[in-house]
């Protein structure tokens, strides 16, 4: 629809034009949702479907498989998000210390952002796969030595990744919602906030997220999280997102959606960062209700299933995935599509809608403070 013209005190200078051009290309490089109107797959694919929604639709991805025709085929035909399997994780990136590789994550990442992918960073800090040099380290040289990883890794990827699991599985299971006995955290308790404060300083446009397995539910695990959550938000400690593997089985917890919420609700995004299910007769179901939850959250702004087909899984004995191993499309596939196209509440935020920019201007400078797709008195509509 062709927009009423405005006065021409209401257009904006050239120099402005020219900065929003700036924004929209570094928004399209670190994988910002560009809503858009008219596209001609909308509705018919996991990754259309999901960005119509504002939000994505990724999987996890070995770069050795971006060689495998059917693999990338689904991939590129269905997904709008992808993370590393094992590309970007302490002992693929620096295998001796200070030598640092990044080929298998940089394929990945090209290939990304050649197929118009968002790009989850995909783990800085873990307790596993680590060097076997970082495994003889304790103390303030492990530390030193880590958040040296987190700078080096975070900038060479500066740009390109639209969030990081800084910090995975740092919790221990059981009953007591405490923190994981690991070489990490023997290095003082304080570790996760420093690694997300030197993760900042590397990325600032990144995303930051914390990420853990069975935490799907409100239980003392989960709820050790969620009060760490709250302490680094109470205290300014640069964290953006939760990520929820839900790697699940033949059942799906009951508040499993108001889990979600309660942590959205402290102010971070929500993301369902490794979902797979056991296949059985509710494999279908349980999908399209856990696609459903994340509609139904606000700031829950995507689903990453681990992996493309049955046989690329690390479960690939109980078939979790969308497509089965010869890349057929399985009933979950059209589950989680159909509950896609019905919608869900509004769009998280984030999304930039490139039919309607508005910019903020600064009374005083006349510099573009933020940009928005809404109107507002103290905007100035670009037309």
């Amino acid at each position: 629809m062709k927009h009423q013209s405005r006065p021409a005190q209401w257009r904006l200078p050239q120099r402005l034009r020219a900065i929003l051009i700036l924004l929209t290309a570094a928004l399209v490089a670190v994988g910002a949702p560009l809503v858009t109107s008219g596209s001609a797959s909308a509705g018919t694919t996991l990754g259309a479907s999901a960005a119509e929604k504002g939000r994505y639709f990724g999987a996890a991805v070995p770069a050795f498989k971006l060689s495998d025709g059917q693999f990338a085929g689904i991939l590129d035909r269905e997904f709008n998000a992808v993370t590393p399997e094992n590309e970007m994780k302490w002992d693929a990136t620096e295998p001796s210390q200070n030598q640092f590789r990044y080929t298998g994550g940089d394929q990945i990442v090209s290939h990304a952002q050649a197929h118009n992918m968002r790009v989850r960073g995909h783990t800085l800090l873990w307790h596993a796969q680590q060097p076997g040099w970082a495994q003889s380290l304790s103390g303030t040289a492990l530390r030193n030595a880590a958040m040296n990883h987190v700078t080096q890794v975070a900038t060479h990827y500066r740009g390109q990744i639209y969030a990081w699991d800084v910090v995975n599985e740092a919790f221990a299971d059981g009953g007591s919602g405490a923190r994981r006995d690991s070489n990490l955290q023997r290095t003082g308790n304080d570790w996760i906030e420093v690694a997300f404060r030197t993760a900042r300083a590397a990325d600032p446009a990144a995303k930051l997220c914390y990420n853990d397995y069975n935490t799907d539910g409100v239980n003392a695990k989960s709820t050790g999280v969620y009060n760490m959550v709250r302490d680094f938000k109470s205290r300014g400690v640069p964290i953006d997102c939760v990520g929820f593997q839900s790697h699940l089985g033949t059942t799906l917890p009951g508040d499993y959606q108001a889990n979600l919420q309660r942590f959205a609700d402290l102010g971070v995004d929500v993301q369902i960062t490794e979902l797979d299910i056991s296949q059985g007769s509710n494999q279908a179901t349980m999908y399209a209700a856990v696609t459903r939850a994340c509609l139904a959250v606000t700031r829950c702004t995507g689903i990453t299933t681990w992996g493309v087909r049955d046989s690329d899984s690390w479960r690939s004995g109980d078939n979790p995935l969308l497509f089965d191993g010869s890349g057929n499309k399985k009933p979950a596939y059209t589950a989680v599509l159909n509950a896609l196209n019905a919608g869900g509440t509004t769009p998280p935020p984030g999304p930039v809608d490139t039919s309607a920019w508005y910019v903020l201007l600064n009374r005083n400078s006349g510099k573009a403070l933020d940009v928005y797709g809404a109107s507002t008195a103290d905007g100035a509509r670009i037309t």
